[in-house]
């Protein structure tokens, strides 16, 4: 069913995706990509490394480890995959190699002066999380950060962390009240099927507009600085 138009007034709860939506990376996915694929023989150069890269890139905003467990099938080599990227990502993150997108925290901000509760949500894991919300001073911006192990361990395109987070926050009555914002189509599905009343994809990161009209975004934004404006009914 189609979630109503007329709902940006009523929506109390909001699940923002980090990098791309966020959190401006400049790229760090695919640098650290290629530590872990090059630790698993797949090295820069190479075409394994090209299609595999190729596919990382189509399936931004999946949980990683659900991405490395089909590009290397067994679990072993996905989970050495998956440990060899977040090690490098933290790494990157340390460097200082990241940044808010512009106006994103103050949107948080805005957002939670309005009387709505905010979600941050990824699809690294939980030690990445960590590194980036330090790396940015926003530890305690928000009440509630997850992540897919938070979720019983499926991350996007499934519904589970913005569930977890409506769950867990008991911030709206109904699925309805919920708006699910992300840089991804995978952003897009997870809130499709979470029943959320606001979808929208945001374009500072890695899909566009096809992408996101194609996965059920009921909006399309320029970036989160525009989202205080829209669920005041005025933008």
């Amino acid at each position: 069913m189609t979630p109503p138009t007329d709902t940006t007034d009523s929506i109390r709860l909001v699940a923002l995706d980090m990098a791309g939506t966020t959190v401006a990376d400049g790229g760090l996915v695919e640098r650290a990509f290629d530590a872990a694929s090059g630790e698993l023989g797949a090295r820069p150069g190479t075409p394994d490394h090209a299609e595999k890269l190729a596919y990382v890139r189509a399936t931004m905003g999946e949980s990683k480890i659900s991405v490395f467990r089909h590009l290397f099938g067994a679990e072993e080599l996905a989970q050495r995959a998956n440990a060899a990227f977040e090690r490098a990502y933290g790494e990157l993150v340390d460097g200082g190699l990241i940044a808010p997108v512009p106006g994103a925290r103050e949107a948080i901000e805005e957002l939670a002066a309005d009387g709505r509760t905010v979600v941050l949500t990824t699809g690294f894991a939980r030690v990445t999380q960590d590194a980036i919300l330090d790396a940015l001073g926003w530890r305690g911006l928000v009440p509630l950060t997850l992540c897919p192990a938070d979720a019983g361990g499926r991350g996007r395109p499934y519904p589970d962390m913005v569930l977890e987070a409506f769950l867990r926050t008991r911030a709206a009555e109904d699925v309805a009240q919920v708006a699910v914002v992300g840089d991804t189509s995978y952003d897009m599905l997870s809130g499709v099927r979470a029943g959320a009343g606001l979808v929208a994809g945001v374009r500072t990161g890695a899909h566009g507009d096809e992408a996101f009209r194609a996965a059920g975004a009921t909006h399309v934004l320029d970036s989160v600085a525009d989202l205080p404006a829209l669920l005041r009914g005025v933008g």
